[in-house]
């Protein structure tokens, strides 16, 4: 096995650097002709692997699924992603017969299927053959056979491979009409990968961005601890580096190495696939350190996600919210659900909390209430052996109709009859959540609080970051307020459209964003924004002006200390009616107002001459700031009083604790909204909108008219009347 390290690994660096150049375009715009996305209906399914199935079980065994799946009314499979030793089995063999009888048997059926590269787990041929394909972790450890995600697909090697495989694949299936679209890769992210041409191509990156070595020794702080860089072939490896700057620069080469991998394998299937295929990626999950996920998404046709979420007592609808606006938010369109739960999760037995009667159709209409065109589960049958055998499938290990069936089989028949008026369904918010992946990485290198992790929990962000923005999404959520994602990119003609900016802890930022943020309260927009931001500029290089910096005339105070708090401590005068959860904790800056209005101060002898909480009127606009960590029932409250703020408050913020409202306009132009209850008991609203109909049921619905919802049910109401 490949071992880079000391002599060898730097000797092999010079001979890699054109290599790590190949797909040299860090984004490349999806192609003019690109093929319409929209769909006529939801599409309903699973992701299908009988090439997983048990031997003996094989004879018969597609006709049978295929025979239930047409009688449960699913009608979209995704297949093929995962099995790249079975396409090409042996170097330069291409087989397809195997998979050719599955597509014809959907075709049969009237099955759509989505075709995967199957580039994210590399045969064990390619691997005996070229260990250097296998990605080196940092600090050079052990690199072995045996994980999926485990390559270095800069590699030329690898990219041979794959040009071959993806080229073969997809020219044979591009006059197939079952096959609509083709997933690229699985769950891609940078796999870790530090090999030579890896560091090469980071490399070369610097020299672009910076032009000499002094240029980068002065953004980066490098005369701490002696640490010059003088001549380019001296730049250390990432291995020990302790630069908070050079950390920072390498994410964004991670970064930029999944975007231009990934739009690499667009390109190739685009110019081999047939009239009408569309070209995604199913992000795992967002919100990567290692992903720019607006970068990938201008490569992709649609946009596809994998949401994994919380059941039983734990499903509010939540995380699918939040996920499905961050999707929604990369294209500012309907994007596709590509896997999510059917009945268990787990890479083990530990995780099993199959879901409540009700909760697999809720889930489907939840994804489908925040702009899904699509939603399939992982997977269609329970895996007999193998890491991910406890993460189980619509069926079961006995492949036989189940409950989890028959769920879905009730959900498919009412999606026959009104998904084509739920498709393609626009949505409008008034609230986005400003999301920046630099103060995502430079808080993880810089953190606020020691974290002991505890390991992927479905519907649960990790770290303090993706736990801040997943806090004040769900506050907005339990508001009943619909909300966007912008980026750090965003103009200010894009801000503009919305009437309050929500800011978590926006550690890294350039003058240019932070100016743009000033202008939008100038301009009469409203901003709620949280500590640590405007702390740190591009290069993760702490301001050496009084904090909060450029913001400081809009967020109107100024503050020189800050603290860890030992313990929680109270607001005083509980000013926000947080009851119990008066409770703020971990953090807190020394806010010395200069013309904002305090809101709330900490109830202690010391840090109480401190606001916690201020408000600031700036131009025609107001900014909000929480200098210290909320707890969730106070960050509710304080969102609330922004949405006051703002004028965006009325009658669904009057629902009951379980019901989730949410709102669009159907593709035929007439207002839409949606009546979730997260709760295993009924709830009573009273509907406050136009008269409509309930789609479910037929019934017509007046203004003003009381609906109950049952336990784990919902109502969708689509107005009588178009929009003007």
């Amino acid at each position: 096995m490949a071992n880079f390290s000391g002599n060898v690994y730097r000797a092999s660096i010079a001979a890699l650097v054109g290599a790590a150049m190949l797909g040299s375009s860090c984004s490349v715009a999806a192609q003019a002709g690109s093929p319409d996305v929209s769909q006529p209906t939801i599409l309903y399914g699973a992701a299908y692997y009988e090439e997983y199935m048990p031997a003996d079980l094989q004879p018969g065994r597609l006709e049978k699924d295929v025979a239930l799946m047409q009688a449960a009314g699913i009608t979209v499979v995704r297949m093929g992603e995962s099995t790249w030793s079975l396409w090409e089995p042996t170097d330069g063999h291409f087989e397809y017969a195997w998979m050719d009888r599955v597509v014809d048997a959907m075709g049969k059926a009237g099955i759509k299927v989505i075709m995967g590269t199957p580039t994210y787990s590399i045969p064990t041929w390619m691997a005996h053959a070229h260990p250097e394909i296998l990605a080196r972790p940092l600090g050079d450890g052990y690199v072995g056979y045996g994980m999926r995600q485990n390559m270095d697909y800069d590699n030329p090697k690898f990219r041979f491979y794959a040009e071959r495989m993806i080229t073969n694949l997809v020219s044979h299936y591009k006059g197939n009409p079952t096959v609509i679209g083709w997933q690229i890769d699985n769950e891609t992210s940078s796999y870790g990968a530090s090999n030579p041409d890896v560091f090469a191509g980071f490399v070369d990156h610097l020299k672009k961005k910076f032009g000499t070595t002094d240029a980068l020794n002065q953004a980066w702080f490098l005369n701490y601890w002696g640490e010059d860089v003088n001549d380019w072939a001296d730049m250390p490896t990432r291995d020990n580096a302790t630069s908070t700057s050079y950390k920072l620069e390498w994410t964004r080469w991670q970064q930029i190495r999944v975007t231009r991998y990934l739009a690499w394998q667009a390109e190739l299937v685009r110019k081999n696939r047939g009239p009408g295929q569309f070209v995604t990626q199913d992000y795992g999950g967002m919100m990567h350190a290692d992903v720019n996920e607006p970068d990938v998404a201008a490569n992709i046709d649609v946009v596809a996600n994998n949401i994994y979420h919380g059941t039983q007592d734990h499903m509010d609808g939540a995380w699918q919210a939040l996920q499905g606006d961050f999707s929604r938010s990369l294209k500012h369109t309907n994007y596709l659900v590509t896997e999510t739960n059917a009945q268990t999760l787990g890479w083990d037995s530990a995780g099993q909390f199959p879901p409540y009667d009700g909760q697999m159709r809720l889930d489907v209409y939840t994804d489908v209430s925040s702009g899904a065109n699509m939603v399939e589960y992982w997977h269609w049958h329970s895996i007999h052996a193998g890491q991910e055998t406890y993460w189980k499938g619509v069926l079961s290990h006995d492949l036989e109709p189940n409950r989890a069936y028959a769920e879905v089989s009730r959900v498919a028949h009412e999606l026959k009859k009104i998904g084509p008026q739920l498709a393609d369904m626009k949505i409008r918010n008034q609230v986005a959540i400003l999301y920046s992946v630099d103060s995502l990485n430079g808080l993880s290198f810089m953190p606020i609080e020691r974290q002991n992790s505890t390991g992927w929990i479905p519907g649960k962000a990790g770290g303090s970051y993706g736990s801040l923005v997943s806090q004040l999404h769900h506050s907005l959520y339990m508001a009943n307020v619909g909300c966007d994602f912008v980026f750090p990119s965003a103009t200010s003609a894009e801000l503009s459209q919305y009437k309050l900016l929500v800011v978590p802890a926006l550690y890294i930022a350039d003058d240019a964003l932070l100016k743009r943020i000033a202008d939008y309260v100038h301009n009469g927009g409203h901003v709620l924004m949280t500590f640590k931001s405007g702390f740190a500029n591009e290069n993760s290089a702490v301001r050496w002006e009084m904090a909060p910096g450029p913001l400081r005339e809009a967020a109107g105070f100024t503050y020189q200390e800050f603290s860890n708090l030992e313990k929680p401590l109270a607001l005083k005068g509980d000013p926000f009616h947080a009851g119990d959860e008066n409770q703020v904790s971990i953090w807190a800056e020394f806010l010395q107002p200069t013309t904002a209005k305090p809101l709330a101060f900490y109830d202690h002898p010391f840090f109480g001459r401190w606001p916690a909480v201020t408000s600031n009127h700036f131009g025609s606009g107001t900014l909000t700031y929480e200098g210290t960590v909320l707890s969730d029932k106070l960050q509710e409250a304080v969102v609330r009083d922004a949405l006051r703020n703002a004028g965006l408050t009325g009658p669904d913020q009057q629902l009951p604790a379980s019901v989730r409202v949410k709102h669009g306009a159907s593709r035929d132009g007439h207002k839409m909204h949606y009546y979730l209850n997260y709760s295993s008991s009924s709830a009573s609203v009273t509907y406050p909108y136009a008269a409509g109909t309930d789609l479910l049921t037929g019934h017509s619905i007046a203004q003003g008219q009381a609906e109950t919802i049952g336990p784990w049910d919902l109502i969708i109401v689509k107005e009588n009347a178009p929009l003007p």
